[in-house]
């Protein structure tokens, strides 16, 4: 089973397969998106060892959102020894975010 990934804006887009999911994760994606993925694969029953691919929509986007994305999907594609992607679909070995700007750092206060 092929797993896609967006983790750029605010809502979380999931494909497995054929099948969309949206997420309104908001600031929950840290400590939800493993959960999210899981139970739409068991819900095509399916678990992690049927992922066959990742692909990864690696930006532009939220730096956040991108950076817990592709921690997950760089984990997920090592562990199982699977294929990862990027949007631009070329095989990568790691998923490297790309912002489309620089870091947008305040002044600090003190």
């Amino acid at each position: 089973m092929k797993l896609y990934l967006d983790t750029s804006t605010k809502a979380t887009i999931l494909k497995l397969d054929n099948k969309t999911y949206e997420w309104e994760s908001g600031r929950d994606l840290a400590e939800n998106l493993l959960k999210f993925i899981k139970d739409k694969l068991a819900e095509n029953g399916k678990t992690w060892t049927d992922l066959t691919e990742i692909t990864f929509m690696s930006g532009p986007g939220s730096f956040t959102g991108l950076r817990i994305g592709a921690t997950v999907v760089n984990t997920l594609a090592s562990e199982l020894k699977i294929p990862l992607k990027n949007h631009k679909n070329e095989t990568v070995k790691i998923i490297l975010p790309e912002y489309g700007r620089g870091a947008n750092i305040s002044t600090p206060k003190k």
